[in-house]
C-alpha cells in the first residue's frame, strides 16, 4: 500500500523526513492546523486520504472517501463520537501515553504540597512568621497512595511513588493488574509489566480501598460508566486526613458532593486540574476554599515541550504497524468509539 496521509497538526520536520525516507511512495499532505470540530477542510485535501493525523476531525468529515485510520493527538476521544467510524470501518487510535510524565509529576507535586503543609508555610512567609513545627517536616514515605483506575498516568505516578517509598494501591473494574501491550509508553517510564501495585481492589472492595488511602488519585476516562461514579457515599468513606487529587475529569465526582465535601471538611484537601466548567466561573465556590488547589488543566497539555515529539512518535510507530498489518498502539475499541 502506498498511503496518502493527511496531517492537520503542527509539522515535526524530523518525523516527516523519516516518513519520506522510509515510505518514498507515500503522499504526505500537510493541511491547516485544525483545533475545533467546527472547522472545515478543503475537499481536495480529503479526497483520496487513507490516513488522518489530527487533534480533531474536520466538520466536513463526510468528504473523506477512503479513510481507513485516524491517529488522534489527544488522550480523550470524545471528538469522534457520533462520526461513522464503525459503519465505515475506520480505525482510531489516540494519544494515550503522551501526557503520562507531566501529569505524574503534577500528581507528585500536589502530594508534596499537602504533605509538607505548604499553604501554611507560604502564609507564614507572607506574615514573616518563623515556625519550625513538626507538621512542616513530614514525609510521604510509608503513606498509601490509591489510584482509581490504573492506566498510563497511574502507572507512571506509581513508579515515582515506589521510588519514594509509598505503598501503592489500585482499584480496577476487573480487580486485576496486568502488563500492558499495544499501549504507548515513553521508554523507561510507567509500569508496563504491572509490578508496582502492592494491593489491587475490585469495586466490591471499594470501602476498604477508600478508607485506607492517604492520597486518592483519579486516573479514569470520562464516559457513561464513570460520570458521577463518586458521590457523597464514597467521599464519606475517605478518612478525614485524606487528600483527593484529580487530573482526570471533574464530572467523575458529583459536583454538589464535591463542594459539600470540601466546604464541610469531610477530607483534608483536594487538588484539581480538571473542572466542572471551562473556564470555571469566578463565582464557583471551589475557587475560594483554602483546602482546595485549582490549576487550569495544565498538568499535561499540548503546550508541553515534549508534546509534539511524543505525538509524532506514536504516529510514526503506528504508521509502521498499520502498513505492516500489525496491531496499533492505543487503538480504540468499538465500545469506546460508541462512547462506552
Amino acid at each position: 500500500m502506498d498511503p496518502t496521509i493527511l496531517i492537520t497538526i503542527e509539522p515535526h520536520d524530523e518525523t516527516l523526513a523519516a516518513i519520506r525516507s522510509e515510505y518514498p511512495r507515500a503522499e504526505l499532505r500537510m493541511g491547516p492546523v485544525v483545533t475545533s470540530t467546527d472547522e472545515v477542510l478543503s475537499k481536495d485535501l480529503m479526497v483520496g486520504a487513507d490516513i488522518l493525523f489530527c487533534e480533531v476531525p474536520p466538520a466536513n468529515f463526510d468528504d473523506f472517501d477512503c479513510l481507513k485510520w485516524i491517529q488522534l493527538t489527544s488522550h480523550g476521544y470524545a471528538q469522534v463520537f457520533g462520526l461513522p467510524m464503525l459503519e465505515r470501518g475506520i480505525r482510531v487510535s489516540n494519544g494515550l501515553g503522551t501526557f503520562d510524565i507531566p501529569i505524574a509529576e503534577w500528581n507528585i507535586l500536589m502530594m508534596l504540597y499537602w504533605d509538607r503543609h505548604m499553604p501554611e508555610l507560604l502564609q507564614n512567609q507572607k506574615n514573616c512568621v518563623w515556625d519550625r513545627a513538626a507538621q512542616f517536616q513530614s514525609e510521604l514515605r510509608g503513606k498509601v497512595v490509591g489510584f482509581y483506575g490504573y492506566g498510563g498516568i497511574a502507572r507512571e505516578t506509581a513508579r515515582l511513588c515506589k521510588a519514594m517509598g509509598l505503598e501503592v494501591w489500585a482499584l480496577k473494574a476487573d480487580g486485576t493488574i496486568a502488563g500492558r501491550r499495544n499501549n504507548y509508553c515513553v521508554e523507561g517510564t510507567g509500569d508496563p509489566d504491572g509490578v508496582y501495585c502492592d494491593r489491587v481492589f475490585s469495586p466490591a472492595d471499594q470501602e476498604e480501598f477508600l478508607s485506607g488511602v492517604d492520597y486518592l488519585i483519579f486516573t479514569l476516562p470520562l464516559n457513561k460508566h464513570t460520570e458521577g461514579l463518586i458521590g457523597e457515599k464514597q467521599l464519606r468513606m475517605l478518612k478525614s486526613s485524606a487528600v483527593l487529587i484529580n487530573p482526570s475529569r471533574a464530572p467523575i465526582i458529583e459536583e454538589e458532593a464535591m463542594i459539600r465535601c470540601m466546604r464541610e471538611n469531610w477530607i483534608r484537601a483536594a487538588s484539581m486540574d480538571v473542572h466542572y466548567a471551562y473556564p470555571l466561573p469566578p463565582e464557583h465556590p471551589l475557587w475560594s476554599m483554602p483546602n482546595v488547589v485549582l490549576t487550569p488543566h495544565i498538568s499535561g497539555s499540548c503546550e508541553s515541550p515534549h508534546f509534539l515529539d511524543r505525538g509524532y512518535d506514536i504516529f510514526f510507530q503506528n504508521l509502521k504497524r498499520f502498513l505492516a498489518g500489525e496491531p496499533l498502539l492505543n487503538e480504540l475499541t468499538p465500545e469506546q468509539l460508541k462512547g462506552g
